[in-house]
Order: structure tokens, then sequence, then C-alpha cells
């Protein structure tokens, strides 16, 4: 029998982790109280770039992870509309007038493009609730389990070692390795597990349904609207004729159940009025979603990947904040390898080993 591996959470981390480990033939367990994809897997932009990570401790993985996207959506069909893109960045004012800039057809003229930041080789796009679906449904393919259930403690040996996780109905989920992935909420761990703070940061976008009005052109924009303040919005049309755009992210709590996510006031009105001067496509398109998540994100601004230290058979996968999506792929494929092998073989990991960052407080969790 292959080796039984606990993983709480079901995003595009834990997805991504019990594809490849059950590729391998161990027998992964997901465990997700809220629902697959129901956080910041199913709401971010899905947006991948081959080396955008340059000059950072990410650029190995992310370059692997670029690879790795395409050869997933080759291997498997492609249910996710993965496709690639040009992408452009550019700049615009609220209530500017054209002055004869060169910009793109379906952008309004007071929109400036000032560079081209990626081409088809180099930048691509997924639709992120599918995809992390997709993969969660490959791995059961490969006989993974699926769970619903929230984590209320780990199951210890005598040793010390974490041999699986206690849910709130009081099953027992036996494994011989757990895997923490739940994002933000990953910080709850903290009361079983010396682990790093992972905090979230609150995203707003919208998904507007744009038909082919819109060619498979992403858009990094600096926007200044009418108060003067500086939005930076992303947009990216998908294969599926929405375009998803963002522009407002806050600090804010971070509520205990996933599904308690909401807006910040006023967040997605500015959004709606940001579509509507930046694209005649936008501000005629129905808005299919407006929604709100928390992405995980760490101290140092890396992620948290690797063993937990001084506890026995105790992972943990997480606060890749906006490259999640870019980086599950690696990031499950690295897991996997160091799991079931002792070592990941096609990324170094120490540059996200848990233990380079102090272990957070659990005195600062209560009542959480």
């Amino acid at each position: 029998m292959g080796k039984r591996i606990v993983i709480c959470g079901g995003g595009a981390i834990g997805a991504a982790i019990a594809y490849f480990t059950s590729r391998r033939g161990a027998r992964p367990i997901t465990i997700e109280r809220h629902e697959v994809a129901g956080a910041a897997s199913g709401k971010s932009g899905g947006f991948l770039a081959l080396d955008w990570c340059r000059g950072s401790p990410l650029d190995l993985m992310a370059r692997r992870s670029f690879e790795l996207h395409a050869e997933l959506s080759s291997e498997l069909g492609n249910p996710w509309g993965y496709r690639r893109l040009t992408t452009y960045g550019g700049y615009a004012v609220a209530g500017d007038t054209a002055r004869g800039r060169r910009g793109r057809p379906w952008l309004a003229d007071a929109v400036a493009i000032t560079s081209r930041l990626g081409s088809p080789e180099s930048t691509a796009l997924v639709e992120p609730r599918a995809f992390t679906m997709g993969l969660m449904r490959a791995a059961q393919m490969h006989g993974a389990e699926l769970r619903h259930g929230t984590v209320v403690d780990l199951v210890r040996s005598a040793s010390g070692a974490v041999r699986g996780a206690v849910l709130a109905s009081g099953e027992i989920v036996e494994g011989d390795a757990v895997v923490i992935a739940m994002g933000p909420w990953s910080v709850l761990v903290a009361r079983w597990l010396p682990l790093p703070a992972v905090l979230g940061y609150k995203g707003h976008s919208l998904v507007l349904e744009t038909g082919e009005a819109i060619p498979p052109e992403a858009l990094f924009l600096e926007y200044r609207e009418a108060s003067g303040e500086i939005l930076t919005p992303e947009l990216f049309p998908r294969a599926d004729g929405t375009t998803w755009v963002c522009a407002i992210s806050s600090m804010g709590p971070l509520p205990a159940d996933p599904a308690d996510v909401s807006a910040d006031e006023g967040a997605h009105a500015r959004l709606e009025a940001l579509c509507r001067a930046i694209s005649p496509a936008l501000a005629a398109a129905p808005i299919r979603a407006r929604q709100a998540c928390f992405r995980p994100v760490t101290e140092d601004g890396l992620p948290l990947i690797g063993a937990v230290g001084g506890v026995d058979g105790a992972y943990v996968a997480t606060g890749h904040s906006v490259w999640g999506m870019l980086n599950a792929p690696a990031t499950g494929e690295a897991m996997s390898e160091l799991i079931l092998d002792g070592a990941a073989r096609h990324v170094d990991l120490a540059p996200f080993a848990p233990a380079r960052l102090p272990p957070l407080d659990p005195a600062h969790l209560r009542g959480a």
C-alpha cells in the first residue's frame, strides 16, 4: 500500500499535492472545510508568467511551474481553459481625454500602452476554479480521497510525530504524513505546530461576460482615480468568454470560516467605475461575479514549503501570495518528492523552509 498523506486544504496547492502524490502511487486524503477552490484558488486571476520572479528565490520554481502548466493542460485535456497571452503595461487617468496615444482596439483611447510585458511564450492564463477542481478530479482518478470536514487537532504518536488529523465531527483521519495547505487559515495550525505567521491580504475582483470582444491580451495598468488615488488594475480575458479584473486590496481581519469572506464597502463600485473608464467592451459587459478573497502572505514574502522543523510527519505548503496559481504545480511536484523520496529534485526548497522565520506565538490565536 502507498503512503497515506493527509492534506489539510482543498485549494490549488492542496489539489496539486494530491495530484502529484497520487500519480506516484501514494494515497492522499484531502480534507476541505468549505469547498474545493472555495477561497482564493477559485477567485484569483489565474495569471501565469515564466520569468516574472527572476532575481528572487522563486525564479526556478516559477519557471518549472510554467512548464508544468503547459504539460498538465496537454496531458489532462485542458478542462480549465489554459491559454497563452500577450501582456501589456500602460496607464490611464480618470476623466482624461484621448491624446492620440497608441492603445489597443478594445481599450478606450485614453488608455496609454507603454510596454509589452510578455509574449505568448512567457505569459499564459488558466481559469483558477476549473484548474483546481480539475487537478482534484485527476487526483481522485489516481485513487485520492476528498473529505468534507474541519480539522480541529492533529494526531500524535508517543514520540510526538504527527500521524493524522482530528475532525470537528470526532473522526480521526490517520496518515503517514500531514500537509498543512490551508492558505491564510494555515495560521490556525500554529496552535499545534511551530509555524510562522501566515497573514491574509484581501483582494477584490469582478468577472465580466465579454464574449469575443477582448482578444487574448492581458493588461497591467496604473490608473489614477478622480480622487487622485493610484490603483493598479490587472485584466485577464479567459478562454470561456469572461474577463477577470482586479485593482483593490486591503489588510483586514480574516474570518474563521472561508465562507464568511465579504467585500470592503465600495470596493466593487470603484472597480466597476474603473472598468467603464478603460474599455467600452467592459462597460457593455454584464457582471457575472463580484468577488473577494484572502491571499496567504508571509513576513518575508516567500512561501512556506517543506517539513516542519522538529516534528516528524508534519509538512506545510502555503503563503504563495499572488503566485499561488502559477506555482501550484511545482509545489505539488516538490512536496511529492520531499514526502515520498526524502528530498525535492526539480526545485530547491531551502529558501522556503518554514524554520527560516520565527514561529507564531499561539497566544495570538486565542478566540480564533
